[in-house]
């Protein structure tokens, strides 16, 4: 074990990286609602959504079913809030549907989240909610996307979450398989999603407009392929067997560290070092893998798993600690370096924007994260442009292990919104 304490590096690490959120804080004033995942207050922390008894998985239920959707958040100002929540149904694209409430809630179109608890045993003070979806006044009644909404109580316009989830009645029969990609040019390094959808039994009056597909790699939203027409039609059968506008760059396995412990040093973690303020976690270096030969690791496609092996409870005796990020890469002057994954929810922002240390050669970033087991990628985004690009820090290959979920939507002749008839996950390999 490498306890030991480390003020004056703790005060250096803080004064270096946090200034930059601080400095750039209307990230997190945008009150405004987005039809996304979003994170609108500095407070608020370790936003889950997932199936209820299986962790790391889509938020997505089967109309009619018993299913349930389970959220968690954590509230560092430590008090008793009063918050609420609705869910918004939206149509393919993310756009608010153009019908009322009650064509899509059964109950009340909103209900107080009750079940919250204190931390314990931890030197960051915390409040832990949770919520399941669907609750006994809350229940959705039409199947489609949906934005859940989180805000303090009577004030609806100033949300503290929003994140996406979808409900689906299966009404479709999708059959689907990635490869290498068929072009010459992405062979190496990108992915392809082929797949048919069978909608024998669903009036469509014309399946190129009435059905929309969506397709999602790792369950990420910022790089989905969308507006895709079928490339054939026969008996009842769409064929979207395209050689380019269904391709993903294949990316890389994703970097990992373990912090479900401050006992040992585990997976990826150089130092603990302990102040009075709480823990920093300073993780191994990391290189560019741009041109290293594809290699086999484990991950989690991304996401992040809360759990803490020195308490009892992963929820309320979790620690929150400074995680140090390093990248060892000459300076870009063209964009930044980000440190990305869903422990950003997938985008590029002041939070987790990494800074240059000309001394040390290397890109750098500091974290506040609860304890876990994390995967993450370094993604760069370019001075105005809206996706960042992995494959600078990571490389891409036709070899790497995802999970790819095409959503199949439609709209029925005289309706105002799309419905979720169909839902497929595939595995690249």
């Amino acid at each position: 074990m490498k306890y030991r304490v480390g003020y004056c590096l703790i005060f250096i690490l803080m004064a270096y990286c946090l200034p930059t959120v601080a400095q750039e804080s209307d990230y997190f004033t945008e009150n405004y609602r987005r039809y996304e995942d979003f994170v609108y207050v500095e407070n608020i922390k370790s936003v889950v959504l997932e199936q209820e008894g299986l962790r790391l998985s889509e938020p997505i239920l089967q109309l009619g079913s018993d299913e349930r959707l389970l959220l968690k958040f954590d509230d560092l100002d430590a008090d008793n809030k009063y918050y609420s929540y609705t869910l918004i149904h939206c149509n393919a694209d993310w756009t608010p549907s153009n019908i009322l409430q009650s064509d899509y809630l059964q109950g009340f179109t909103e209900d107080r989240i009750t079940d919250y608890k204190s931390s314990f045993n931890t030197i960051q003070s915390f409040t832990h909610y949770q919520l399941l979806i669907p609750g006994r006044e809350v229940r959705p009644i039409l199947s489609g996307n949906y934005l859940v909404k989180v805000y303090p109580e009577g004030e609806p316009d100033k949300p503290v979450i929003t994140r996406r989830m979808m409900v689906v009645e299966p009404r479709t029969v999708i059959d689907a398989h990635v490869h290498q990609a068929t072009t010459v040019q992405d062979r190496d390094s990108k992915q392809e999603v082929d797949f048919t959808i069978s909608y024998q039994g669903l009036q469509v009056s014309n399946p190129f407009d009435d059905i929309k597909v969506v397709i999602k790699q790792n369950g990420r939203w910022d790089n989905a392929v969308t507006g895709m027409k079928p490339l054939f039609l026969k008996d009842n059968l769409l064929d979207y067997s395209y050689d380019g506008e269904n391709s993903f760059n294949g990316g890389n396995e994703f970097r990992t560290f373990d912090t479900r412990t401050l006992r040992i040093l585990t997976q990826n973690v150089k130092e603990i070092l302990k102040g009075n303020d709480g823990f920093t976690i300073v993780l191994m270096p990391a290189e560019s893998r741009s041109y290293k030969r594809y290699a086999v690791e484990n991950d989690i496609n991304g996401r992040f798993l809360i759990r803490n092996q020195d308490g009892r409870d992963d929820d309320l005796e979790g620690e929150y600690l400074r995680v140090k990020f390093t990248l060892k890469h000459d300076i870009l002057t063209d964009g930044n370096f980000y440190v990305f994954g869903s422990l950003s929810d997938w985008r590029c922002g002041p939070p987790n924007k990494m800074s240059y240390n000309y001394d040390e050669g290397t890109y750098e970033a500091l974290l506040y994260l609860k304890q876990g087991y994390y995967d993450y990628v370094f993604g760069f985004l370019k001075d105005g442009a809206q996706f960042c690009d992995e494959t600078i820090a990571e490389g891409s290959h036709y070899e790497t292990v995802n999970e790819y979920t095409i959503l199949a939507y439609h709209r029925p002749t005289g309706t105002r919104a799309d419905k979720l008839v169909g839902v497929k996950k595939v595995i690249s390999r």
